[in-house]
């Protein structure tokens, strides 16, 4: 497991992990976040927001209210009890998971803040991703959109039958049209708050296998259908060890040019967090329940 902290602005760092266990990560996680309430309570003291982006190796959580029924199927996968909010999930090979270490109250963000910042950073950035990087296999990805739900925590895509409808609704608070059809659901959310603090963060299926799914109720709810962004959009298929090595070596070039690799959209996501930790992103209008 390796752990890099990269400082993002004076008030936030990432730290990357890969291959990590589930266990050993939220151990780490919470005695971070422990160690900064302390530091808080008793010296007055505030310290860097963390952002940790990790790859996992493939593991169930069940989250604190999580109800078992919800897993369908008992794989070799590994199902964890965590402390979490929401039900269960998966976390593995090409799933991007950023875990949001925030001091809340530092930053004036209420919980519902932070959420719909989570929310929002990931409909900018799969958007975004959607209009440049349109699969040739995929002949409707300009017409599909990713947006928030109010009744179900996560981000979700929508295929748009009129297009200028949709772009009418994104203008206005990000919600899709009245025409929308939900195709199903990109990314998870889940976090805890201890004394103001979160951790915890969120999953976005990149290019992983989505058949590890179909054991459970994602999030609890029967017959979601989980999707990945590999489906819409041109990725580059190579591991992300594979990614790095072509990447110093300066080869395949117009390849990476043409095709989105798994670091290119965390980066973007990283970029975007940082932005609205800064205050240089304010929240959107909410979607309407």
């Amino acid at each position: 497991m390796q752990n890099n902290a990269q400082p993002l602005n004076e008030m936030l760092v990432s730290k990357s992990l890969s291959a990590a266990d589930y266990v050993p990560t939220l151990d780490a996680m919470l005695s971070r976040t422990l160690a900064r309430i302390a530091l808080k309570k008793e010296q007055g003291l505030r310290t860097p927001d963390e952002l940790w982006i990790v790859d996992h190796n493939d593991v169930y959580t069940l989250g604190q209210a999580g109800k078992e029924e919800h897993i369908l199927q008992r794989t070799n996968t590994p199902i964890i009890k965590t402390d979490r909010g929401g039900q269960v999930t998966w976390h593995g090979h090409g799933q991007l998971v950023i875990y949001w270490l925030f001091d809340l109250e530092s930053l004036g963000w209420s919980v519902r803040n932070m959420v719909s910042h989570a929310e929002q950073a990931i409909e900018d950035v799969v958007n975004d991703c959607l209009k440049s990087h349109a699969s040739n296999s995929v002949n409707t990805s300009a017409d599909i959109s990713a947006h928030a739900r109010r009744d179900a925590p996560g981000v979700y895509l929508y295929s748009h039958l009129n297009t200028a409808s949709n772009e009418n609704a994104q203008s206005l608070s990000n919600a899709p049209a009245d025409d929308a059809i939900m195709l199903g659901k990109i990314a998870s959310l889940g976090f805890k708050i201890k004394h103001g603090f979160s951790y915890h963060g969120v999953a976005i299926n990149l290019d992983c296998d989505l058949s590890a799914f179909n054991a459970i109720n994602p999030c609890g709810y029967a017959g979601m259908q989980m999707l990945r962004l590999a489906d819409f959009v041109a990725m580059d298929e190579q591991t992300q060890d594979e990614q790095m090595a072509v990447q110093a070596a300066e080869q395949s070039m117009q390849t990476i040019a043409n095709c989105l690799s798994y670091q290119q959209v965390t980066q973007k996501l990283i970029d975007n967090i940082a932005k609205r930790h800064a205050g240089h992103i304010q929240l959107r209008a909410l979607a309407p329940k």
